[in-house]
């Protein structure tokens, strides 16, 4: 791996080492794989985009008056609730997600109304929708063997399908799973530090996951690892580029997509080594599904084609900009940023321990704040401190 070019654009064969304890850690992604049992897995984006197509298209979508809705209790239970709808041949089941939507519509205790008999569930999710202020509500419906409603909305909720969303992946990444240069990430050896982009996808590896509430996609670049500089031994400091996203057309979430540089993912899929993490998210409000056209999807399409010169430029030149040569140097330059008098000494101590001398670039800086930050047990203030870190390098360029 020594020889890589500055810039590398040509796929290894094999395992590379990395070094992890630059840049910082996303669990983001490590918490979707937890939570996910298998039948949210999937081995590849066509068949989630077959899943999540399939189920939108025995799907319709209607604007009622939510005073003619009607709530028929058909059993003891809340689950045999039924809603008698305007134009519909038959009753409505709503699911766990869709009656917690309805009742938050009508302002009624979800929780509350869960723990009564359907017949007093009824007649309190009735009287919410005789007096609901709004007085229309959107529908989503499913025809699979009953009627079932998926999600209750606001008359103007932008809905951006699922299915949408993952034909928008599959622009630029194929099947996921090594058709193209985007796929499902490999994982990191803890032993050798070495990590293999070479890994067979199943249910413990994939990273494409699907709900009946939304959808989760983490895909990476790990066959064309970039060097953007050296590492204090003189081996390249090799990343890679990654970027995940997620949507629910039944309004669990917004739809959102980070990019990001990387060096490893490990088989817990949390993401180490992460440099230049950018986001955006869309409500799903009037006009989403026009921004997400012109706007996210475009947006995921340019990462996946863009050069990585500038990111490469950008840590070359933190690297090369001294900012500080002196202990008193050192301490000015951090306490004017905001940094308390305990930080300075940290991120002081954090760089001497990782790097070997104290910090002089602004790279230096950048990777003490980091590491301080992944000590941090707080998601607040380690964000803060990784936002520090991400202006500090943002302004080097």
């Amino acid at each position: 791996m020594a020889s890589l070019a500055p810039v590398a654009d040509r796929q290894v064969d094999g395992a590379y080492r990395v070094d992890i304890s630059r840049g910082c850690n996303v669990d983001r992604v490590s918490s979707e794989w937890f939570s996910r049992p298998d039948d949210e897995k999937y081995l590849s984006l066509t068949d989630l985009y077959a899943s999540v197509r399939g189920r939108a298209e025995r799907a319709k979508t209607k604007v009622v008056e939510s005073a003619s809705i009607r709530v028929e209790a058909r059993g003891p239970n809340r689950e045999q609730l039924a809603l008698l709808v305007p134009d519909n041949a038959g009753p409505v089941a709503p699911t766990n997600w869709s009656f917690g939507q309805l009742c938050s519509l009508v302002g009624a205790p979800a929780s509350y109304l869960r723990q009564l008999p359907a017949v007093l569930a009824g007649i309190n999710m009735q009287h919410g929708l005789l007096h609901h202020r709004a007085e229309q509500v959107k529908l989503l419906q499913a025809e699979d063997g009953r009627t079932e409603l998926r999600a209750v909305t606001g008359p103007d909720y932008g809905r951006i399908w699922d299915h949408e969303l993952v034909a928008a992946v599959m622009k630029i990444a194929g099947n996921g799973t090594g058709d193209t240069r985007w796929k499902v990430p490999g994982v990191l050896d803890w032993g050798s530090m070495r990590y293999n982009p070479y890994v067979h996808v199943c249910r413990e590896t994939t990273t494409l996951y699907a709900s009946d509430r939304d959808v989760f996609l983490f895909l990476v670049d790990d066959t064309h690892p970039i060097e953007a500089g050296k590492l204090p031994n003189g081996d390249p400091d090799l990343y890679f580029r990654g970027f995940y996203c997620w949507n629910s057309e039944v309004g669990a979430k917004t739809l959102g997509i980070a990019t990001f540089y990387l060096r490893a993912v490990c088989q817990n899929r949390n993401l180490w080594g992460v440099e230049n993490f950018e986001e955006i998210s869309i409500r799903h409000s009037k006009f989403a599904a026009a921004r997400f056209a012109h706007q996210a999807a475009p947006a995921l399409e340019s990462f996946a084609d863009s050069s990585p010169r500038h990111f490469v430029d950008g840590i070359r030149s933190a690297r090369e900009r001294v900012v500080a040569r002196t202990d008193e140097d050192r301490t000015d330059f951090l306490r004017r940023r905001g940094f308390s008098k305990t930080e300075t000494s940290r991120v002081i101590e954090m760089v001497l321990a990782e790097e070997g001398h104290p910090p002089a670039s602004v790279y230096d800086f950048v990777q003490g704040i980091t590491a301080l930050a992944r000590g941090k047990p707080h998601q607040d203030a380690r964000l803060d401190l990784e936002a520090k870190a991400r202006k500090l390098l943002e302004q080097a360029r």
